[in-house]
């Protein structure tokens, strides 16, 4: 693989990511994996260039051998080098900064594509290290037996979900088409058991429709992550609702943890004139600055939505419209990841990341725990979540008055 530079790197698989939540106070997965903000990177250093005589290297093979060699009993290996690599990466007091085994990379891996098995469910970790459910997929398996948002997962085939992370209980969701998986949850005071048969889940990830209000017609378009396939969905629902001469246009990111860097940069870009700026990266090396680069752009109002779970990806195109575009943004402050985390793949299958930079908005500010301040702050009302609806949505009535003038 090659950097921006043109030079080979030594990665088997190289991507900056933003993780979208992991293990503190929000973790999210969509029946399967947490979920990660892909980007390309630069100036990285090659892995592969380790010097064997480094006395802290030699130390760490030494005592592998002679715990190999030497213990009372026989041990296992793989679970000694798993175990080593998370010593190494906890050290550096970095949530973000962790392991995925083989079969979390594999899950990652399809949830990034925009599909997989499983049962079509997103989930968080709160503050407490409650799972949660923040949505379930329409026309999914979890959304057609009645899993809904705020529902609390207590135990996934009986195995308790207590202390575990969103990637191990997705890893739990997961599994082949077809096969089922019982899951208690919590909802209200009330528990409750379900047997959910897994399927296939392609992910719609954008969604659209317009409204009149005012003799005005306003787009709105609904972006649940930043998958592989979501910028041909978003462009697509872009053109239709052009089509139908919208005046101004709603971009919702509420609830969206994140995804792939590359198509938030493609879908900000139809918007922005070229070489208006997107976002920075900022490491020990200095600033680097990300442009718009497409001849495209819009000119017509514009308010995006968010809420406490919009992160990363979602923060960056928020934080983009907002600065380099002129867009109102409407909801509560969003949930402030403002760090990049770098992949690397392991050649035993598994995969470790850990922070390389972090991210500034185009006027430079770094948003990290303390999130995008919207431009009219508006909390939504009590109800909207067990019944969730146009007509009970506090925020998006808020934009389309705003849009309406």
């Amino acid at each position: 693989m090659e950097n921006i530079n043109g030079k080979k790197t030594g990665f088997k698989l190289l991507e900056v990511i933003i993780i979208m939540i992991v293990t503190v106070s929000i973790g999210v997965a969509v029946g399967i994996s947490a979920v990660f903000l892909g980007v390309s990177t630069n100036n990285l250093q090659n892995c592969n260039d380790i010097n064997v005589n480094d006395p802290n290297i030699k130390e760490i093979i030494e005592t592998y051998n002679s715990i190999i060699n030497n213990y009372y009993v026989d041990v296992d290996k793989d679970e000694i080098t798993t175990n080593a690599i998370r010593s190494m990466l906890e050290t550096l007091g970095d949530p973000h900064s962790t392991y995925m085994n083989d079969e979390q990379t594999t899950s990652f891996d399809d949830r990034m594509q925009g599909d997989y098995q499983g049962i079509g469910a997103e989930i968080i970790q709160d503050k407490y290290g409650n799972i949660i459910i923040l949505k379930a997929f329409d026309g999914s398996p979890a959304q057609t037996i009645g899993i809904m948002s705020q529902d609390i997962i207590i135990s996934v085939d009986e195995k308790s979900v207590k202390g575990l992370t969103t990637t191990e209980v997705a890893s739990l969701l997961k599994g082949r088409a077809g096969t089922t998986v019982d899951v208690k949850i919590l909802r209200g005071e009330v528990e409750k058991n379900f047997t959910i048969t897994r399927n296939k889940i392609v992910i719609t990830s954008v969604k659209h429709q317009m409204f009149t209000e005012n003799n005005k017609k306003i787009g709105y378009i609904k972006i649940d992550i930043f998958s592989n396939n979501t910028y041909d969905q978003f462009k697509a629902a872009v053109l239709e609702l052009e089509k139908n001469k919208i005046n101004s246009l709603i971009i919702d990111v509420r609830d969206n943890s994140g995804g792939y860097l590359n198509r938030v940069s493609e879908m900000t870009s139809m918007f922005l004139p070229k070489n208006k700026l997107i976002y920075q990266l900022e490491d020990r090396n200095g600033v680097q600055k990300i442009y718009s680069y497409t001849e495209e752009s819009r000119s017509y109002p514009m308010v995006v939505l968010i809420n406490k779970y919009s992160a990363s990806a979602s923060e960056i195109m928020a934080a983009a419209l907002m600065e380099s575009y002129g867009a109102t943004v409407i909801g509560v402050n969003s949930f402030g990841k403002g760090t990049v985390q770098q992949t690397f793949k392991l050649e035993t299958g598994g995969m470790i990341k850990y922070t390389t930079q972090k991210w500034l908005t185009p006027n430079g500010n770094w948003i990290n725990e303390v999130g995008i301040e919207p431009n009219i702050k508006i909390e939504q009302i009590e109800n909207y979540y067990s019944n969730p609806s146009a007509e009970n949505d506090a925020q998006l009535k808020k934009a389309i008055e705003v849009l309406s003038k």
